[in-house]
């Protein structure tokens, strides 16, 4: 009786009215379950080395255009080389898949070891690994989908017309990628690391490997040698897993240089607390937030003016200081009958009111009666509440990217400005006048561009050098004659000299290009603060 499956003639050119059969059967379905899986670990890669370039070199923003661009890009080059593989595609597949699951498994605990291993100074270097391994992960996951679809199209050809295949395996890549892009930051990372994380798709890459020799294991040619390279392929990703703690461990002692005592990873940032001799710091995505030598500088300047200023002031808001600092020195005034705290992170309140530590370090105010602690975006939270304030404390990160940057808007300043009581004051954080000159003075001229009255200061902190703050009302403001007692730092005449900016500080004139305003649609602050701060880096 004739074969009709090699008799029938089909080609991606079959009419829309030829039908498929309807039987499935079960290595189809497992072949077209490996496509989910492929997609998965492909984006978790890419998601992965997007991740960590942010967390090591900054400016999310940036680092994850860069990196998903080239790994993109390598993913079309992979998909045109596919090409030329001709024989064995089997066996190319099988091989292509130990080379994704062990070089992009171990690709976060690689990146991570050099750029502990590598001195100050070098980031090119690290720069060239990390685009390297993106190019070679992507070209490599660019190869497998092209490859999938031949061999389900030799495999099952009866079955399957292209229009039908090209949208079997699309779909599940498709589906792959989405439940991938939603489970990295909501439970991936926070539960496993990235480094854990990298290493257990590598081990599900390698599980399709397995799968793979299994299945076709009658068309190849070296069995036992496939069957080796699967096992050490295992056998080093477990490894990996078994010790990605004490790799994690070791490589973040080095690049922070002391011990470190907590670390997380929530969904919006990386946490980690270190301890010395000289007291404890706190680095979020790597960058330094405070040391407990001196963070009161930075938290009384940051507060008193305005407060003991204000008089009396009832209703306080603080955007952003989630580490309850600022929070600390606003219960000092007895006045204080409701602080709000808007912080975007629920992981840094909770460890600031849990950690015996921590709670040490801000005096326990996080778990004051009269504190209010909103978990949501700043932006979003004042567009969509009435409240007015006394004092509004703006405690952001640096402008370093175009997420952050919207927090220093004219746009913002307006919302602020709405929810700022007549005699009210607000205080903006503002970086360093001294390195970002022109980023400080930006923000004073933004701040003014919304009729805001303002009078920046500056402070010496250790840690980080002179840093700015700019006080803005609807009022002129008047130096306070007294502050509240156990203050370390300020001084009721130390207030004034606060004000007093040198030359190589002050605000731009003639001679020199003016001052823009930032806007939602320009981010020019952004793009200063990134040439200013890039200069001393």
């Amino acid at each position: 009786m004739p074969d009709t499956h090699n008799n029938t003639t089909t080609s991606d050119t079959d009419p829309e009215t030829d039908a498929t059969p309807s039987r499935v059967t079960l290595p189809e379905v497992l072949l077209l379950a490996s496509v989910f899986v492929i997609a998965a670990c492909g984006l978790v890669y890419e998601l992965a080395a997007g991740a960590l370039a942010s967390y090591l070199l900054g400016d999310s923003v940036l680092q994850f255009s860069t990196i998903i661009g080239s790994y993109l890009f390598a993913m079309g080059v992979g998909s045109w080389l596919s090409r030329y593989i001709e024989r064995q595609l089997v066996a190319q597949f099988l091989t292509i898949e130990l080379l994704v699951g062990v070089i992009g498994g171990l690709m976060p605990a690689l990146l991570f070891t050099a750029h502990s291993l590598l001195p100050p100074g070098h980031l090119g270097a690290f720069r060239l690994l990390l685009y390297g391994m993106v190019l070679l992960v992507g070209a490599l996951v660019g190869l497998e989908i092209p490859l999938v679809m031949r061999i389900l199209k030799r495999h099952f050809r009866a079955r399957y017309q292209l229009k039908h295949l090209v949208s079997q395996v699309l779909t599940f890549d498709y589906l792959g990628a989405l439940g991938v892009a939603v489970a990295f930051p909501l439970l991936l990372v926070p539960h496993l690391g990235l480094v854990r994380t990298g290493l257990f798709f590598g081990l599900l890459n390698v599980g399709v490997a397995v799968w793979a020799l299994w299945l076709f294991r009658a068309e190849l040619r070296a069995l036992k040698r496939h069957a080796l390279a699967c096992a050490a392929s295992l056998a080093l990703l477990v490894v990996g897993m078994v010790y990605a703690d004490q790799l994690s461990t070791w490589a973040e002692d080095r690049f922070y240089g002391e011990h470190i005592v907590l670390k997380h990873s929530s969904a919006y940032q990386r946490i980690v607390l270190t301890e010395s001799q000289a007291g404890v710091r706190l680095f979020l995505n790597g960058n330094l937030q405070f040391h407990s030598r001196d963070e009161y500088r930075y938290h009384e300047a940051l507060v008193h003016p305005a407060m003991a200023a204000h008089g009396a002031p009832r209703k306080v808001l603080i955007l952003g200081g989630g580490d309850g600092m600022a929070l600390r020195e606003v219960l000092r005034y007895p006045s204080v009958q409701q602080a709000t705290l808007v912080e975007l992170d629920p992981k840094m309140t909770e460890l600031f009111a849990s950690a015996p530590r921590l709670r040490a370090l801000n005096g326990d105010a996080l778990r004051d009666r009269r504190v209010r602690v909103v978990n949501t975006d700043a932006f979003g939270w004042l567009e969509q509440t009435d409240e007015s304030f006394d004092i509004i404390l703006i405690d952001f990160p640096d402008p370093s990217n175009f997420a952050l940057g919207k927090l220093y808007t004219a746009s913002f300043y307006k919302l602020v400005d709405q929810h700022l009581n007549a005699s009210g004051y607000a205080v903006v954080q503002s970086t360093s006048p001294l390195i970002a000159r022109r980023s400080f003075w930006t923000v004073v001229h933004t701040l003014e561009s919304v009729g805001l009255q303002t009078q920046p200061y500056h402070a010496h902190v250790p840690s980080f050098g002179e840093w700015g703050f700019v006080l803005a009302g609807r009022r002129p403001w008047t130096p306070p004659r007294q502050l509240p007692s156990g203050l370390r730092f300020l001084t009721p005449e130390g207030v004034l000299a606060l004000t007093q900016f040198p030359s190589d500080m002050a605000r731009p004139g003639a001679g020199e290009a003016p001052l823009e305003v930032n806007r939602l649609s320009n981010q020019v602050l952004v793009h200063e603060f990134e040439r200013e701060w890039g200069q001393v880096k």
